[in-house]
């Protein structure tokens, strides 16, 4: 026989974290409570309607749902799962065993099995813990008389004489089962949950759960193997007991494991003490420090301090010499009063310097000591920041690294990171980051707490380059710092428009996509015709399209990207004024220099062109970068191809008349010239052959979405 106290453990419920009461089993083979099932439905079913889990818990006195289950209810609930559906609700339980989310199907809780087994061994533990608490007669007259037998067929406790009144001989009750006075009464036949009126008669081995014929039929068993309830019965108390018999004959095994465990607990405590004893002693060594060097500094004020008051009372003293009748004004009028020529010449000449001192130094009245003790302010910026960084340093936590590529600086910093063996260790992260300023001496980080892998912080200062770091926590065991990242912010504040679908976009050339943050010009059948006039040294058209919304003043910035396979884009701005003209612009269909009978190729038409155009562009295509010829420009044409970089930026800034082009990757300007903003600036892009243009989308705060996996 097994010791029924010793087996208490099993008997509590993980969710009340009390004996079992009417336990139900769960697909995943664990016991809960059938009422705290329904109160963690309850709660589950409130966090719907109140949008979130945290009145939920206090509905409910008896139950004590941990708060990793209430995270696991908030996420279920924001998983996607809407009431009234058309389609078969399925009912998410959070397992306080297993901590996972379970499908209970569509039946829910009506779906599971009471495990009466288990809730036989728990009558029985209860009435070993009691002992001597008897159960009383259900049907006795006051005062009810101790009970001897109860009748599992009518679920009741009787005495001997109800007994026998409720069961007469010769009657269908004579033959009812009974048993020891009990409080457990459980069916003579299992009933299946799914169909109440059969009674299991199988076993389904790939849900392991009984089941009746019906399920089997046409239910959700219907394509699992089954096998016979005694089979199965046979099949799985063997294997139970040939597993005890082994548990049984490695008792000594286990009870070498028990004592080898109960070694490391107490190893575990004296090296926790240790630990202790030595984190204390590091932290007295600092005390020390700290308390010399305080000692230190008083010392050091202590004495500028008495110093300084010497010299100021001797300068009061002096000064009170020279009110009359005192000090040297009273000795100097005394000596006044000789009337003896050479005696008076003998002592007034030495007086007369002291009195000519004394009326310079009125004059330029100085304090002969400083009150302030600005030089004595003690600088420890540096020694805060060392030990707000001061915990445990551990091996086991992969430093993290800033990923540049995935970084990305726009209107706000997107900044994320990854470990190197790809594994999330720690719980927590922390992000730093400063503004990089060569005149400050003390740097000041500002500090960050991530639960992902990412942040995005705002808030930054525009043309200033930002160093960042990152670090991983994982309880009070910190990782090293990462390498520190430097990224530059736009060089003025983000400008936001979209494609202009109206004004003299040709949607038979370009292409734009439903939010209009998209462009593409397709070499199909209209450029093919139009390629014919090349024999008569004509050439294609530009296709321009523009912003939808113009700047007026002030310097603005905007980024995007041209696809690599581009042949010709040309991308700058263009005003008001001008827009007309750029649509109607009869140089981008000739030009004089490639005519056949034009005479010469000297190159002076470029001049031309390039004054005459109504916008100003510069041109991209065949993964380059072109820098317009100029009379600053280098002379070599080789050296005015740059590789096209993967983001472009364009800063226009209407008060000083300048546009610049940007490398926005890393906001190196490429090439700036004067512009005329006379009128309204519009952004304006031109395509020809295969091009595309995409403009980038301003950082945004992303939260981590919950997908629904039923």
């Amino acid at each position: 026989k097994v010791a029924i106290k010793g087996i208490e453990r099993e008997l509590i419920c993980p969710a009340c974290k009390e004996l079992f009461t009417h336990p139900l089993i769960l697909p995943c083979q664990h016991n809960v409570c059938h009422k705290c099932v329904k109160e963690i439905l309850f709660a589950f079913e409130d966090s719907f309607a109140d949008g979130g889990s945290e009145s939920s818990n206090q509905s409910s006195p008896r139950i004590r749902i941990s708060a990793s289950s209430m995270d696991r209810i908030d996420r279920i609930s924001r998983s996607g799962r809407k009431r009234n559906s058309l389609t078969p609700r399925s009912t998410l339980f959070p397992c306080p065993g297993c901590q996972r989310d379970i499908d209970l199907g569509e039946r829910g809780i009506n779906g599971l099995f009471r495990n009466f087994t288990l809730e036989t061994i728990v009558e029985r533990y209860r009435q070993a813990a009691r002992a001597a608490i008897a159960i009383m007669c259900d049907f006795c007259k006051p005062p009810p008389q101790e009970s001897t037998k109860s009748c599992m067929d009518c679920s009741a406790s009787y005495c001997n004489e109800c007994f026998k009144i409720h069961h007469p001989w010769g009657t269908l009750k004579a033959q009812h089962e009974y048993v020891g006075p009990t409080t457990n009464f459980r069916p003579k036949i299992l009933m299946c949950p799914e169909h109440e009126m059969e009674r299991v008669n199988m076993y389904c081995e790939i849900c392991r759960r009984p089941v009746c014929h019906l399920c089997k039929l046409g239910g959700c068993h219907a394509n699992h193997r089954v096998t016979t309830m005694s089979t199965a019965y046979k099949t799985l108390k063997e294997k139970l007991s040939k597993d005890i018999e082994y548990l049984i004959s490695k008792e000594s095994q286990v009870k070498s494991h028990i004592t080898q465990l109960d070694l490391l607990l107490k190893e575990t405590e004296c090296n926790s003490e240790r630990a202790k004893q030595e984190a204390s002693q590091s932290f007295e060594k600092l005390y020390d420090v700290l308390e010399e060097k305080k000692s230190a500094a008083l010392r050091a004020i202590e004495t500028s301090k008495n110093i300084r008051l010497e010299k100021l009372q001797m300068q009061v003293e002096e000064y009170q010499g020279l009110l009359e009748n005192n000090g040297l004004v009273g000795y100097a009028q005394e000596v006044l009063k000789e009337t003896d020529p050479s005696c008076f010449v003998q002592t007034a000449k030495q007086l007369h310097v002291r009195i000519q001192k004394a009326t310079e130094s009125l004059k330029t009245f100085r304090p002969a000591a400083e009150t302030t003790f600005e030089g004595f302010v003690v600088d420890i910026a540096k020694q805060e920041d060392i030990l707000g960084d001061l915990s445990f340093h551990s091996n086991g936590l992969e430093i993290p690294e800033i990923n540049e590529e995935q970084s990305r600086m726009y209107n706000k910093a997107l900044i994320s990171w990854e470990c190197p063996g790809k594994t999330d260790s720690a719980d927590i992260y922390v992000l730093e980051y400063h503004k990089l300023n060569r005149e400050e001496e003390n740097v000041t980080w500002q500090k960050i707490e991530v639960c992902g892998k990412s942040k995005v912080v705002s808030d930054l200062d525009d043309d200033s380059s930002y160093a960042f770091r990152v670090r991983g926590y994982k309880g009070s065991i910190c990782s090293p710092w990462s390498q520190e990242v430097i990224l530059r912010t736009p060089p003025a504040p983000v400008f936001s428009f979209l494609f202009d679908d109206k004004c003299g976009y040709n949607n038979e050339h370009l292409q734009l996509n439903p939010r209009r943050t998209s462009v593409e010009s397709r070499a199909g059948f209209p450029l093919l015709l139009a390629s014919e006039r090349l024999q008569v040294g004509c050439y294609t058209t530009l296709d321009y399209i523009i912003g939808d919304t113009g700047i007026a003043k002030g310097k603005h910035f905007w980024a995007f990207r041209v696809e690599a396979y581009s042949y010709l884009v040309k991308v700058g701005v263009v005003p008001s004024n001008k827009i007309q003209k750029l649509f109607h612009n009869t140089h981008d269909v000739t030009s004089p220099r490639y005519e056949q009978d034009s005479g010469h190729d000297s190159g002076s038409e470029d001049a031309f062109f390039d004054s005459s155009q109504p916008c100003t562009l510069v041109t991209l295509g065949m993964k380059k970068f072109f820098i317009p010829t100029t009379p600053t420009a280098p002379k070599d044409p080789a050296s005015r191809i740059l590789p096209l970089p993967s983001c472009l930026g364009i800063c226009l800034d209407c008060d000083r008349g300048r546009v610049g082009f940007y490398d926005a990757g890393h906001m190196k300007c490429l090439y700036e010239c004067e512009v005329d903003c006379s009128g309204i600036m519009y952004p304006a892009f031109a395509l020809m052959g295969g091009a595309a243009v995409h403009l980038e989308e301003a950082v945004t705060a992303k939260y981590r979405e919950y997908n629904d996996d039923i």
